[in-house]
């Protein structure tokens, strides 16, 4: 809820869809999410009495599905939707129980949105795989105990400073042509792992870079044009140039 009252000061509404993990919010607080009105889909702690009673389940009671993504190893499934109690929760909640996609036991999707497809639910939770792939990237890549393993950081100092240097990666991506996609790694390699020439003049700060095939790609996105000076540089201007 911390996390809905921040979304809700920031936008001024309600955030439409949340999608978590089913360690991280108690069945208590997702009724909370409920009575707001909000979207959520999770996964379902699985205990052996609810297990055993999805393997006593008639075949009849499964429906077929194929999953939309074509180069899932996994094409062909099957699923259980059905409206269920939990303890610690007011009302009823649906649940999708889904087999066939390579897991073991077969996971369990919660939802308190009744008119959405199944499929859809379960496309939109696993989105968030996604998501927690790209922080992972970054957090490898930024993350400052495994640049030098000798100097240790408070948590939140490292994870503030992985933020940001993500943000200005994101940043720098939007600038280069074609590259807006482009992971944190790449474009280290390719355009900030670089060599050149800086030249302090009495009126500006002259950046030049050596030979490189991604050269174009910079001049391209001039990334000196408009760059206001900087204090801690004198308040000299910055310009760029390459071969």
């Amino acid at each position: 809820m911390p996390f809905v009252e921040c979304w809700q000061a920031i936008t001024g509404h309600d955030p439409q869809w949340l999608s978590f993990d089913s360690k991280l919010v108690p069945y208590a607080e997702l009724s909370r999410v409920n009575a707001r009105g909000i979207g959520c889909v999770t996964m379902r702690r699985q205990g052996a009495a609810l297990l055993r009673r999805l393997q006593a389940l008639l075949p009849t009671a499964w429906r077929r599905a194929v999953s939309p993504n074509p180069k899932r190893r996994h094409q062909q499934g099957r699923y259980v939707d059905e409206r269920t109690t939990r303890r610690g929760d007011t009302g009823t909640i649906r649940q999708v129980a889904v087999d066939g996609l390579g897991h073991l036991p077969p996971p369990l999707f919660l939802a308190n949105n009744c008119d959405a497809r199944a499929r859809d639910l379960i496309t939109r939770y696993t989105g968030r795989h996604g998501v927690e792939d790209s922080l992972g990237i970054s957090i490898h890549f930024f993350h400052l105990a495994w640049r030098a393993s000798e100097g240790w950081l408070n948590v939140d100092v490292d994870v503030a400073l992985t933020v940001l240097a993500h943000g200005g990666y994101r940043w720098l991506a939007t600038q280069l042509h074609g590259l807006d996609q482009a992971k944190p790694k790449q474009l280290y390699r390719q355009f900030v792992a670089t060599g050149g020439q800086v030249a302090i003049q009495a009126d500006q700060l002259g950046g030049h870079f050596d030979k490189r095939a991604h050269n174009p790609i910079l001049r391209e996105a001039a990334l000196d044009k408009g760059c206001p000076p900087r204090p801690w540089l004198h308040n000299l201007p910055l310009t760029f140039t390459s071969p």
